[in-house]
Order: structure tokens, then C-alpha cells, then sequence
């Protein structure tokens, strides 16, 4: 059974600095890609970062390039998505994903940044 438990949210100042963690299990983590989402308040889900297994190849939207850095431990089966100079922008929940090469995606239960002085 594919689990994915994100952590690491919370009220952060504007400017401040995150790492959201997601750990994982029920799945070969080393095998697939893992992706972090955010849906903010009245928006869709969009998709921040991703990071692709063996080349451990990344993409970022262009609202956080610059500011975001993924990254994966496979010793650990888990993934990271850090941020610094927040903005009020960036407060939303956010989603982590494993997406398998048929176009399957699993999904954690989110974790709420909030962006705020």
C-alpha cells in the first residue's frame, strides 16, 4: 500500500525559509518520480518541483524557480522541497506525489504553509 506523509508546514515569515519533508513507503521510492504540488486558497493544484529517479533531474514552475530546491534520499524513501524568500504567495497546501511512468499519481494528505507576518 503506497503511503506518502508530508511534514515540515507551518506559519513562516515573508522572507523566511521551509523544508517539507515527505516520507514514503509501499513502493520501490528509488523507481519513480516524486513531484510536489500546492493548491493555495480559491486556485487550482499546480504543480512546484519534480524530480526524476536515476538522473535525479528537476523541474521547477517558474513562480518558485530560483527559490526552490528539490531533492530525494533513497537510502530513506523520502523526498524534500525547500524554499527560501517566501512570499504571501506561497502560502498554500502542499501536496506530495509519486507519479509511475503509466500516468499513475499517489498523493499525501498535504501540509499547510502559511506565509505571514
Amino acid at each position: 500500500q503506497v503511503q506518502l506523509v508530508e511534514s515540515g508546514g507551518g506559519l513562516v515569515q515573508p522572507g523566511g525559509s521551509l523544508r517539507l519533508s515527505c516520507a514514503t513507503s509501499g513502493f520501490t521510492f528509488r523507481d519513480y518520480q516524486m513531484n510536489w504540488y500546492r493548491q493555495a486558497p480559491g486556485k487550482e493544484r499546480e504543480l512546484v518541483a519534480s524530480i526524476r529517479p536515476r538522473s535525479y533531474t528537476t523541474n521547477y514552475a517558474d513562480s518558485v524557480k530560483g527559490r526552490a530546491t528539490i531533492s530525494r534520499d533513497n537510502a530513506k524513501n523520502t523526498a524534500y522541497l525547500e524554499m527560501h524568500s517566501l512570499k504571501a504567495e506561497d502560502t498554500a497546501v502542499y501536496y506530495c506525489n509519486m507519479e509511475t511512468p503509466w500516468g499513475a499519481h499517489y498523493w499525501g494528505q498535504g501540509t499547510l504553509v502559511t506565509v505571514s507576518s
